[in-house]
């Protein structure tokens, strides 16, 4: 039996599901497992561990408060002394977690929040969910990562298990983690533990949340997979289990690089089918009824998001250091960056048909964020789209009522009430994210000209809307 572990009778389960992936076979017996390993999974079970969760945000608040629903106490590490106050007065700047979930749990010290990072000491699991940018070079930024390294070091100490959570590349934990906080003297496994489980965070799902999507985790050792894996059970509905933090880690990336790639092919299909005077998404819809060996993907403005414009750059950087050249990688991002520019070459001609130019044309954006009903606009398309319109000479205005305010550039814009008289008034409206506070029918009765980025005007054959 292919196991990493042979005893889940002491875990709190519930309606646990755990699934393996080829993993080793390594068993942990009574003889093999340290006090240390002992205490902790004792203070698991019994759900007096203290879970430390360094960076608040999208990620580790939800995480925090699946912990804090099962009676788990949760303290909240975070640089942004904003936070920290908003969290301990029990409001929430997370657009997942309502004031009516987070307060009751602040209210019962379920969950508290502090800047002081010596306080680590005093908590039974660490997981770091700091952010994982890119540079300005597009390699790896992992300031984040190395700053929160360095705040658990000083305070490691026995019994304690540390997951990192941030998207990285194979070989992060073992080769920057492990090497650190063995220097204090600590052996991992025995000591301290140590893995690696990505988060899956998909802002504004209403499906999927922290608690039911499942969980990938890797361990450097089988009780530092075991020890993460009693944690996670306590919150987490399904559990998928791997044989190392290295291949939990590129399940992040391979993840990503899938829709990274796919989405790729799809706008590349939208380039071509534009030359061919063919409708893409007919294509696309059509190609969809096929019941077997095909997975829709639908052409865009562009990647935007926390994870799909950036995660495969760490996959490429790494691989790269090998002497390998991931060309999928590449070409899907050459293809993705350029859709920005698609969108404005689609206006110019829309513009043009109308005998209009982009220059002095009033242009309104409807929709800033990455997609849909979220207020994220981090690597968001939009930002590309308004500013190469603003060098063209256009004026620039935009509707979106989860962000009714933005900077680009130089520049800071508030959110224009959408009215008749700002659509009658544009020369054209750009659909860049649909949301769902937006009525299409008004949007296409009162807009003089529509270029549609988002298919949001299937359906209407209005000879004024455009689609890319």
């Amino acid at each position: 039996m292919q196991a990493i572990m042979s005893r889940f009778l002491s875990c709190p389960m519930g309606t646990l599901r755990i699934k393996y992936a080829s993993m080793t076979n390594q068993v942990i017996t009574e003889k093999s497992v340290s006090e240390s390993f002992l205490s902790l999974r004792s203070r698991i079970n019994s759900r007096e561990a203290v879970v430390g969760i360094i960076g608040m945000g999208y990620v580790g608040l939800p995480l925090a408060c699946e912990f804090a629903h099962e009676g788990i106490s949760v303290v909240g590490f975070d640089v942004s002394e904003e936070k920290v106050s908003k969290l301990n007065n029990g409001t929430s700047y997370i657009q997942d977690i309502t004031e009516d979930t987070l307060k009751p749990l602040v209210d019962q010290k379920l969950i508290r929040a502090t800047s002081d990072f010596a306080d680590l000491k005093n908590v039974d699991i660490i997981s770091i969910c700091v952010p994982t940018p890119l540079r300005k070079t597009k390699d790896p930024d992992m300031s984040y990562i190395l700053s929160a390294i360095e705040s658990i070091a000083p305070h490691l100490r026995k019994g304690q298990l540390v997951i990192l959570e941030s998207t990285t590349y194979p070989g992060t934990t073992e080769e920057i983690l492990l090497p650190r906080f063995e220097e204090t003297g600590l052996k991992v496994g025995e000591d301290f533990f140590l893995a690696f489980s990505p988060e899956r965070v998909d802002p504004g799902n209403s499906t999927f949340n922290t608690k039911n999507t499942p969980k990938v985790i890797g361990g450097v050792t089988p009780q530092c997979s075991e020890l993460a894996q009693s944690i996670y059970a306590v919150a987490i509905d399904t559990l998928v289990l791997v044989s190392s933090p290295s291949s939990a880690e590129l399940v992040k990336l391979y993840e990503n690089t899938f829709r990274a790639v796919n989405i790729g092919m799809a706008n590349e299909m939208a380039l071509m089918c534009h030359k061919l005077g063919i409708d893409v998404f007919e294509v696309i819809d059509a190609a969809a009824t096929k019941p077997f060996g095909f997975m829709p993907f639908y052409p865009g403005p562009g990647l935007g998001g926390h994870c799909i414009p950036i995660d495969p750059h760490y996959l490429s950087w790494k691989l790269k250091t090998l002497n390998y050249d991931p060309k999928f990688i590449g070409l899907a991002e050459q293809i993705n960056s350029s859709m920005p520019n698609h969108v404005v070459n689609r206006v110019n001609e829309a513009l043009n048909a109308h005998q209009k130019s982009i220059n002095g044309s009033k242009i309104l954006i409807l929709g800033v964020a990455y997609k849909p009903n979220i207020n994220d606009l981090r690597e968001s398309p939009a930002l590309d789209i308004i500013g190469f319109l603003q060098d063209k000479g256009a004026e620039i205005s935009y509707h979106d009522s989860y962000n009714p305010v933005m900077k680009i550039r130089d520049f800071e814009k508030k959110s224009k009430p959408l009215t008749s008289s700002l659509l009658n008034e544009a020369d054209c409206v750009v659909i860049v994210t649909n949301h769902k506070d937006v009525s299409i029918d008004f949007i296409v009765k009162e807009s003089p000209l529509i270029v549609d980025a988002r298919n949001a005007t299937k359906g209407y054959t209005d000879s004024h809307s455009f689609r890319i």
